[in-house]
């Protein structure tokens, strides 16, 4: 795997050099579009609506369209935005777990200690465990400011992005609000239907059986010599610092807790 961040875990005074990796990889396997009669690579040119002038991507700016108005952001424009340049993934809270919707969950990142000793990332991964808890942090990754989940799977600390509260759609089904009877005898045969059925889940047991498919045929066609020659159908034209490590992690730890707490009566207070 190739490491796509570099930085910190941090709370209170603890802190954990962390790399990091993309949990997940697409298996699909890659089509592209092609003239039928002679195999050649089809291509999209970026042309503008105005002039009709092909534009290059170094001269493509963003925009946004307000009611009638288009508002165009340069280059200049958005790198002048005070965007989080910061290496460190700060924990915000520990919160239950079972309070983290699923329906919130986004890209996961695996976490690999990148410190001579892995002790402050164990310690970190024991006491989620041991508490139920689960990270709520926030960090920067592509000049985007990200708040994510912080959990354990198997041995790994695991980021997963979260979506912002605002970006979750609420279902509104009038249907479900109208008054439903449901019988003890139906409710008995359902309950009796989904014990037929129970299992312990095994991820291994599914595969995706289009793609598996698709690659048998793309094999069959293969073997059978239906192919064009690559260079007759293409041409040429197509056109990350780390966190210190923590001296003496027991130290830290007291002293977070001693701050947290004086923190908390000022608070009350």
């Amino acid at each position: 795997m190739r490491t796509i961040w570099k930085g910190a875990l941090t709370f209170g005074l603890v802190n954990v050099p962390v790399k990091v990796y993309s949990a997940t990889e697409d298996h699909d396997v890659p089509l592209h579009q092609v003239h039928e009669k002679d195999g050649g690579r089809i291509r999209y040119q970026r042309t503008c609506e105005v002039c009709g002038e092909t534009v290059a991507y170094a001269d493509i700016d963003r925009a946004y369209v307000d009611d009638e108005q288009t508002v165009v952001l340069t280059k200049e424009d958005l790198a002048a935005l005070p965007a989080e340049k910061s290496r460190e993934i700060d924990v915000v809270e520990f919160v239950p777990s079972e309070q983290v919707d699923l329906l919130t969950l986004d890209k996961p990142y695996y976490l690999e200690p990148d410190s001579k000793s892995p002790k402050a990332y164990v310690l970190l991964r024991k006491t989620l465990e041991q508490t139920d808890r689960t990270a709520i942090v926030r960090f920067t990754l592509r000049q985007k400011t990200r708040l994510a989940a912080l959990r354990v799977r198997g041995d790994v600390l695991v980021l997963q992005t979260l979506l912002w509260s605002d970006e979750v759609r609420e279902a509104d089904f009038p249907v479900l609000q109208e008054e439903v009877t449901i019988s003890d005898k139906e409710l008995e045969l359902s309950a009796s239907l989904v014990e037929s059925y129970s299992a312990d889940f095994d991820p291994d047991a599914f595969v995706d059986e289009y793609q598996k498919e698709l690659r048998t045929l793309i094999d069959a066609k293969i073997e059978a010599g239906d192919t064009f020659d690559v260079a007759e159908t293409f041409t040429e034209s197509d056109a990350a610092g780390t966190g210190g490590e923590v001296i003496d992690l027991m130290e830290a730890l007291r002293a977070s807790v001693a701050r947290s707490k004086e923190q908390r009566a000022k608070n009350v207070g």
